[in-house]
């Protein structure tokens, strides 16, 4: 199993959760964080604006659904055709083990 974690505008992420919903995705955790990448925030004036809200949903998948859900998420986070700096980031990383917590179940 696979971890998805996907930061994103916070324009974007309702857009994103429906369209992972229709695919066969249900199951998301949606987050509200603030932080900056490579573009080191935004400057308006004599502002500088260091932590820009951004929206983070989390997900577990099988390995085999992971291109479907990076497509699915890279197709409806970009602004515009051709995407933006600022339209956030995905990271994948491997799930050793997980259990539902009512049943004690191991799932992996």
């Amino acid at each position: 199993m696979v971890m998805v974690r996907a930061i994103l505008r916070p324009e974007k992420a309702q857009d994103v959760i429906d369209s992972l919903l229709e695919a066969g995705y249900p199951a998301v955790t949606r987050i509200n964080v603030a932080g900056r990448g490579r573009q080191l925030g935004i400057k308006v004036g004599d502002v500088q604006y260091d932590e820009l809200p951004k929206e983070m949903i989390l997900m577990v998948a099988p390995n085999e659904d992971k291109d479907i859900i990076l497509k699915t998420i890279l197709d409806n986070a970009k602004t515009g055709p051709s995407g933006a700096m600022g339209d956030g980031k995905i990271f994948i990383s491997p799930v050793e083990e997980s259990y539902t917590i009512s049943s004690g179940f191991k799932e992996v």
